[in-house]
C-alpha cells in the first residue's frame, strides 16, 4: 500500500488526528483524500473532497461506500469518549454512546468500504485504536471497553480481508493533544507526528503502529507477570 496516487478516505477529519491525517496523506502524494465529517462545513483543509458522514447513521455510510468508488485506503478515526466510570451514573449509557461510534462506526465503514478496496486492487485499513485498548482507567473505563473491542474488531477483520488483497493496520497511541485531552496535565503526542508514524506503518505493511512510548511500554507489558491492565 502506498500513499502516493493514493484515494483516502478520513472519517472524523474536521480536526485533531483526522486533520492530520488528511495533511499527511495529501503530503504523501496521495490522489485525493476524502475527509469526511457530521458537519462538512467545518472542513477547511484545502485540497480535500469534503464528505457528510455520522459514522452511527447507515444510510450515510451506504452513501459515502456509493459516492467514493475510488477509494484505496480507508482510515476509520471517528471516535468520542464520555467519560464513563463502570459504575457511575451514565456508565451504560456513555457505553452505549462509545460502542455506537468507536466500534459499530468502524464495523460498518469496513464492510461498506470493502467491495470498493476489492475492485481498486485490495488496498487497505487502518483503524484508530488507543493504548486504551489494553488498558483501563477508572474516568474512562467505557471508552477503554469501547477501544478494546475496536482492537478484537481490527483483528477479526484483518483475517476476513486477507483473502481480498485488503491489508488491515491498527493504531495504539496514548495521550495526543486533541481537544479529547485538553485540561489533561500529562505528555502529549503531536497529532501530526502521529499521523505519520501510522501511515508510514500501512506503507510498510505493518499490521499494528505503536505510535508512542507508553502505547509500546503498555505493549510490552501484555506478556509479564504484571501487566499494565492488572492495576
Amino acid at each position: 500500500m502506498k500513499l502516493k496516487n493514493a484515494v483516502v478516505f478520513i472519517s472524523g477529519a474536521n480536526r485533531g488526528l483526522g486533520r492530520a491525517f488528511a495533511e499527511a496523506a495529501l503530503a504523501a502524494g496521495a490522489a485525493k483524500v476524502y475527509a469526511a465529517a457530521r458537519d462538512p462545513g467545518r472542513i477547511d483543509l484545502p485540497g480535500v473532497v469534503p464528505v457528510a458522514l455520522d459514522v452511527t447513521d447507515p444510510a450515510q455510510v451506504a452513501a459515502a461506500a456509493a459516492r467514493c468508488t475510488d477509494v484505496t485506503l480507508l482510515i476509520n478515526n471517528a471516535g468520542i469518549s464520555r467519560q464513563g466510570r463502570l459504575l457511575g451514573d451514565g456508565g451504560m449509557a456513555a457505553a452505549r454512546a462509545e460502542l455506537e461510534t468507536n466500534f459499530f462506526g468502524p464495523w460498518a465503514l469496513a464492510r461498506a468500504f470493502a467491495p470498493v478496496l476489492q475492485a481498486n486492487a485490495g488496498g487497505a485499513v487502518l483503524n484508530v485504536l488507543s493504548v486504551l485498548s489494553w488498558v483501563t482507567l477508572p474516568d474512562v473505563a467505557t471508552y477503554s471497553a469501547s477501544k478494546a473491542a475496536a482492537w478484537s474488531l481490527s483483528n477479526g477483520l484483518r483475517n476476513e480481508l486477507k483473502a481480498q488483497g485488503t491489508q488491515v493496520t491498527s493504531l495504539h497511541v496514548g495521550y495526543m493533544d486533541t481537544d479529547m485531552t485538553h485540561g489533561l496535565e500529562a505528555p502529549k503526542a503531536a497529532p501530526a507526528d502521529v499521523a505519520r508514524l501510522a501511515l508510514e506503518g500501512v506503507e510498510a505493511g505493518a499490521f499494528e503502529v505503536l505510535a508512542d512510548d507508553l502505547s509500546r511500554q503498555v505493549k510490552r507489558s501484555l506478556s509479564s507477570p504484571t501487566p499494565a491492565y492488572a492495576g
